[in-house]
């Protein structure tokens, strides 16, 4: 061919993967579910906020969730930090929103995208700037005109980002919906006609933008037409939209629950998640997303408040380092496997109810009058059933869905966990395939930081000035200092009252007490007896925030710090010290000099020698770590700290909390997942820190030292510190020859009566399986970790070693075809444990 037919060609194919990459996408809706191109679907969608994690884990997060069965990723845009300051954006690192969509489209997936702009998402200030607050005349989220301005300025901001980079569906982009405030509707009632004026104003802001994909509200029953009205819960199979023209979208399934300081860990088994997940498609649902898919991590202080957690790991079907959490991740694809297989009943058809018993029903949705998919429904909460539908027996465990995909054979059980399993809770907790590198023997240094007043910035008034009006949320610090004047020594109660979050008191340069609140509650008091010296006494109180407020009516106004400090001596004579001449300090020294960033690593200022102060408050320590080998991520235990803040080479890794500890009662490893769930059903660790284990992404470490910076506000032991890494991973399997086949391997007319159920095992992270721990086919007593042989057992171990080391994945047919039958008449399981490393 000549040159000029090698251009041509050339030219052809570019063209052709133009109009690949390119081609636009109507979206449209009915009243059974979005429509695109023409075809309605069934989307599963799943949660992922871009700076909940760095841009280098994305494309593994996503490309999981695109293997868990999700055809969506859904995130919140975050104004806080797009917008710092009014006028100047930001969009770069994990704040990268064009690259974070690009990298979902590069997976072949859609996005939802919220714009908002409020977020809540217990994100700090719900995702609202704080310059937004000191606007005159401005109230959020009502008919307000500075508002209601910002906002629309903000909305075509993102919308308009979202069109120069062609991201919209129109444009050959990945974007098939946007969302426009957020559960506005749980707190419409307090701002009165305004907010009802407001919901108005946004939908028809929103539509004036052209996106050309829908917009939806999620949690606003009075969302005007053609905005749709949204669903969010723990279960909302009985949600209905408020027109019959909008289809049923379920934009916040909850998978776990956030985390706070001070509160044990909160989980959802699968079982009932998948049961709501199916309950929502057997009445007619068409999206879904689960809220999250991939919780990740409060880096910084962008943790919401008060007092949420660093970590939101949230129980996601993905952990917080980005790790498969299992069977949550493949339970789950199963059951969107077996949705899938209903797909063109669900979307064509209107169900049939039938009532098959006291809490046992079925939902069948008809092609033809023999073509057609089931859902058979056991909504009771503690009676197995056993059901007849279309004249054959079907057993129902309580609180569980089964699904016909022919209205024959039950592919998926929502009670039926035959996914595999991880031993462990897989998030860095000592044993198999953790290591672990103490700093115990690091060299450290210290700075502590002066009390009180410690620059020429300080002011003085004669009020208790409320903190973040008076620090703009520049610092989680503020220093109240006053005098007390005594005519002699003696005793006295000092009672302090505080919104919140936390405060350290300090009298004469000496720490006197340490009060805070909790997540629910951020108010506090305290309450302490007193010695006086004669003549003048200095009172510091060092007063913190823990994230500022992110929900609720009229959240943006709501204060922390003090209010009232009241002097009373042993007579009971009170003075009130709160209109005294107080001086104000806004953060503190170590923040002010930097001590945080690298520039400052080898500074002077940082004091060294052989005796490591430790259980002091208001110090910073710094010392270096190689990181250890590999490419997973790290975790920092600070399980011997204090409260504080730590950095990794000048990046922030968030808050710490160590010593705050949960209720000792309330939790269970075994939770039943039987009945409504809620966030205080399941709950783990009680009596224990909310959180000791820090994320480290292993972007932010190289190779040689790396630096570790931590201010330390009440009293630690640094050398206690040490960083973990994941080498590996125990897994397991434990499946019935009664099972149902992999619900991959299902096909219609009878296809697969010929397959058997299978132990199927993966290692994560690229890591291979090196050994087999424990196999057994016949009744092997325990569970994962646990397992041992029982009555009837068959050595199989030889047989899985050869069809299992070695690989990264592997399945193992269980029939007696296979091992034998070393007890008939006894319905027999397989049982095996697995390590995976390198």
């Amino acid at each position: 061919m000549g040159g000029n037919g090698i251009l041509e060609l050339f030219l052809f194919i570019i063209v052709l993967y133009g109009a690949w990459f390119c081609d636009s996408v109507t979206v449209t809706y009915d009243s059974k579910a979005l429509v695109i191109d023409g075809r309605r679907r069934i989307l599963q969608s799943g949660s992922v906020h871009y700076p909940r994690a760095t841009p280098e884990m994305w494309p593994d997060i996503i490309e999981k969730a695109k293997e868990g069965g999700l055809d969506v990723i859904e995130t919140y845009v975050f104004w806080n930090y797009h917008e710092p300051v009014k006028g100047q954006y930001y969009f770069e690192g994990r704040f990268d929103l064009v690259r974070f969509v690009k990298t979902v489209q590069d997976a072949g997936l859609f996005v939802h995208l919220r714009i908002g702009p409020y977020a809540c998402a217990e994100w700090n200030y719900g995702g609202f700037p704080l310059w937004l607050h000191f606007i005159p005349g401005i109230q959020f989220r009502t008919t307000n005109g500075p508002f209601q301005a910002e906002m629309e300025l903000f909305l075509a901001k993102i919308v308009n980002l979202m069109k120069d980079e062609n991201l919209f569906a129109s444009q050959g982009g990945p974007i098939i919906l946007a969302q426009v405030e957020n559960e506005y509707g749980n707190v419409e009632w307090a701002y009165g006609v305004g907010g009802e004026l407001y919901v108005k104003w946004a939908a028809e802001t929103a539509l004036n933008l052209n996106t050309s994909v829908p917009w939806v509200m999620c949690a606003q029953s009075d969302a005007p037409d053609p905005i749709i009205n949204t669903c969010n819960g723990f279960y909302c199979d009985t949600f209905t939209p408020n027109s019959p023209s909008k289809p049923k979208i379920w934009t916040e399934d909850y998978t776990g629950w956030f985390l706070s300081f001070g509160y044990p860990v909160p989980y959802r088994p699968v079982e009932d998640l998948a049961f709501a997940v199916a309950r929502f498609f057997e009445k007619g649902g068409t999206f879904h997303n689960y809220y999250m898919y991939f919780g990740g991590t409060n880096f910084g202080r962008t943790a919401g408040g008060p007092l949420v957690a660093t970590s939101y790991d949230y129980d996601a079907p993905i952990n917080e380092y980005g790790f498969i959490r299992q069977p949550k991740w493949g339970h789950l694809r199963d059951l969107h496997m077996a949705i899938k297989q209903c797909e063109e009943y669900l979307v064509n058809g209107d169900y049939v109810h039938q009532s098959l018993g006291v809490n046992l029903e079925a939902d069948v949705y008809y092609k033809t009058a023999n073509d057609c998919a089931a859902f058979l429904a056991n909504y009771g909460s503690s009676v197995d059933a056993n059901v007849t539908f279309n004249g054959k027996s079907y057993f129902l465990p309580a609180w569980s869905v089964s699904i016909l995909p022919d209205c024959k054979n039950v592919i998926f059980n929502t009670a039926k966990v035959v996914s595999q399993k991880s031993i462990g809770d897989a998030t860095f907790a000592p044993g198999v395939g953790v290591s672990e590198l103490s700093l115990s023997t690091s060299p450290w240094s210290w700075y502590l930081e002066k009390v009180g007043v410690w620059s020429n910035d300080s002011f003085t008034t004669t009020s208790l000035l409320e903190q973040i009006n008076t620090t703009k949320d520049t610092s989680d610090f503020l220093w109240y200092s006053t005098s007390i004047e005594a005519d002699e020594k003696k005793d006295a109660f000092l009672l302090i009252q505080s919104l919140g979050h936390a405060a350290l008191v300090f009298l004469n340069k000496k720490v006197l007490a340490f009060g805070y609140g909790y997540h629910d509650d951020a108010s506090f008091n305290i309450s302490e007896k007193i010695s006086l010296e004669q003549g003048n006494n200095t009172l510091d109180i060092v007063s913190m925030l823990i994230g500022v407020q992110n929900y609720g009516p009229w959240f943006d106004v709501m204060g922390a710090g003090l209010y009232s400090v009241i002097l009373a001596d042993l007579k009971n004579a009170k003075k009130d010290y709160s209109s005294n001449e107080w001086t104000y300090q806004v953060g503190t020294e170590g923040e002010s000099l930097g001590l945080d960033k690298t520039n400052l690593a080898n500074s002077s200022l940082w004091t060294q020698g052989d005796r490591l102060p430790i259980n002091q408050s208001l110090i910073w320590y710094k010392s270096t770590f190689i990181a250890p080998e590999g490419k997973g991520p790290l975790s920092l235990n600070l399980a011997g700290m204090g409260k504080g803040q730590a950095w990794v080479n000048g990046q922030s890794i968030g808050r710490y909390w160590s010593t705050y500890l949960s209720p000792s009662t309330g939790c269970t490893d075994h939770c039943d997942y039987r009945g409504a769930y809620d966030a205080q059903k399941c709950q783990k660790k009680c009596d224990q820190p909310a959180q000791v284990l820090y994320h480290v992404p292993r972007t932010w470490v190289h190779a040689g030292e790396n630096l570790l910076v931590l201010h330390e506000e009440l009293g630690g032991d640094p050398s206690k510190i040490s960083v973990h890494t994941w080498t590996g991973q125990e897994v397991c399997g434990h499946v019935s020859e009664d099972d149902s086949i992999p619900v991959d391997l299902w096909k219609t007319n009878s296809e697969s009566t010929s397959q058997t159920p299978e132990v199927r095992l993966t290692c994560d992270q690229g890591w291979k399986i090196t050994s087999i721990r424990f196999a057994s086919f016949g009744n092997p007593k325990g569970d994962c970790g646990t397992f041992t042989q029982g009555s009837c057992h068959t050595d199989v171990l030889s047989i899985v070693q050869q069809a299992c080391i070695g690989k990264k994945k592997c399945s193992v047919p269980v029939a007696t075809a296979k091992f034998g039958n070393p007890c008939p008449g006894l319905t027999k399981r397989l049982a095996v444990e697995a390590v995976c490393g390198s």
